[in-house]
């Protein structure tokens, strides 16, 4: 069951947000939108801040973003100069039946009532259109990138992704899966500034947010792979699952 706390819990860091999350790969884009071309419109669901919006509006594309927080709605706006977010979300899309040639989403698909979003875009989508969710998961198999996922309790590694999500309904067909590679450069200090944009801390009682930052700093001082760095390349595994309407 979503937890709605968590699921518009990001509006308060939207500005972080923005500034810390991945982006995303472009060859992963363009996989997940099966060479659509000018002037394919693609809805963003679940938006957020835009981050895959800018993503896909630099391949040329015209951009539709759906969101139901207001607050990163706000920052979308502020950070992607002529386009505004609909107020909408997965179970309601406020576009007509037909009007979209894709239909992406990056990071949000986990929080959706999958029955009744899968309706909803098949709605929107016409025949022969891609669904295509998208997620950036760190890359466990460094050690210490896993070491700093156990201690900020984040839950989306690439068993969790990749075991849960392989059918969208009857209106689809198969589903398809790629996987991309590729790194975030970041500070100590901007890492932590990421992890405080995820739901769990952004939930979390005031002692467990500062028990995961005096770890996080800890790790950042004492690890053989981190200790005296001025930046680290945190690694990504973008993957893509990617569906066509029947």
């Amino acid at each position: 069951m979503t937890d709605p706390t968590q699921a518009l819990s990001f509006g308060a860091a939207a500005a972080e947000y923005d500034r810390f999350r991945p982006r995303y790969p472009e060859e992963a884009l363009r996989w997940a939108l099966h060479g659509l071309a000018a002037p394919a419109r693609v809805v963003d669901l679940g938006a957020g801040t835009g981050i895959l919006t800018r993503g896909v509006l630099a391949l040329g594309l015209q951009v539709v973003p759906v969101e139901p927080d207001a607050g990163m709605r706000a920052q979308l706006a502020a950070a992607t100069p002529g386009t505004t977010a609909l107020a909408g979300s997965a179970e309601a899309v406020p576009l007509p039946d037909g009007s979209a040639d894709a239909v992406l989403v990056g990071q949000a698909y986990h929080w959706f009532d999958r029955e009744r979003a899968h309706v909803e875009i098949a709605r929107v989508l016409r025949a022969g259109g891609t669904f295509a969710p998208i997620w950036n998961v760190r890359d466990e198999r460094v050690g210490w990138v896993a070491e700093l996922g156990r201690i900020a309790l984040l839950g989306d590694n690439a068993g969790d992704v990749t075991e849960k999500y392989g059918d969208f309904g009857p209106a689809f067909e198969p589903v398809e899966l790629g996987e991309f590679a590729h790194t975030a450069t970041l500070t100590p200090d901007e890492v932590v500034g990421m992890l405080h944009t995820r739901s769990y801390w952004l939930t979390a009682p005031p002692d467990e947010q500062q028990r995961i930052d005096r770890q996080l700093r800890d790790l950042f001082a004492t690890h053989p792979d981190l200790a005296g760095r001025e930046t680290v390349e945190l690694p990504y595994r973008t993957f893509v699952f990617r569906s066509r309407r029947r």
